[in-house]
């Protein structure tokens, strides 16, 4: 019990180290576009602003909104059916900007005609996109919808959560290697100062992982 009482004393600093690891990611995401590669846009002549919104949409979406529905069971001081609706709506969002952003890298590739899926970025980022709409249906179904059994949620949940987790590795992973593409080509264009916004945001995002990890394996704080 005292080991117990030990972690729950833990929980509450990593939903904050959480939350202001976010903040960091997307002050870096920011800066970087909006400085170094001069904004976003849904139609442009400068196509790299194209997939700028992409790569917008794809970490603040799986990523940050991801983790931090992920975290709202630990860091919501709620009722747990409204915890349930913050986790819910946030992996709605998430899914959302994820769809959008998978569309823009389609976009963005037509409209300089090259293939699409050819990268072992895209191909995680698609099958991630795919797994967490899947992951946020069941979820709907098996926790929210009014119909669904008690016993059935309660043998569902040790499932959900592990995809919960497997499903948001996944992005980190996907974000990590869009990031690596990133850095390979401004590397040999010599960008320096971009290339540290690109490494810092890679160790954040890994950073961000580790603690929502950790906060799904500490008990409850409420």
């Amino acid at each position: 019990m005292a080991f117990k009482r030990n972690f729950n004393i833990m929980a509450r600093p990593v939903t904050l180290l959480g939350h202001l690891v976010a903040i960091s990611i997307a002050v870096l995401i920011l800066v970087w576009i909006l400085h170094f590669r001069e904004g976003v846009a849904f139609k442009s002549d400068n196509k790299l602003k194209i997939l700028n919104l992409h790569v917008l949409l794809m970490v603040i979406g799986l990523i940050l909104f991801g983790g931090q529905a992920i975290m709202a069971y630990k860091s919501i001081p709620a009722k747990k059916y409204w915890r349930k609706v913050v986790h819910l709506g946030l992996h709605a969002i998430a899914l959302a900007a994820a769809i959008f952003g998978i569309c823009m890298s389609f976009k963005f590739h037509r409209d300089i005609q090259l293939k699409n899926l050819v990268s072992l970025h895209s191909w995680f980022g698609l099958i991630t996109v795919c797994l967490y709409g899947l992951q946020w249906v069941v979820g709907f179904f098996a926790y929210f919808f009014p119909g669904a059994e008690s016993r059935r949620r309660a043998s569902l949940m040790p499932w959900h959560v592990y995809f919960g987790i497997f499903v948001f590795l996944m992005a980190t992973c996907t974000a990590e290697l869009g990031l690596l593409q990133s850095l390979d080509t401004w590397f040999l264009l010599g960008h320096t100062q971009e290339n540290l916004i690109i490494n810092f945001t890679g160790l954040l995002i890994f950073l961000y992982a580790a603690t929502v990890v950790l906060t799904v394996i500490l008990p409850p704080l409420y």
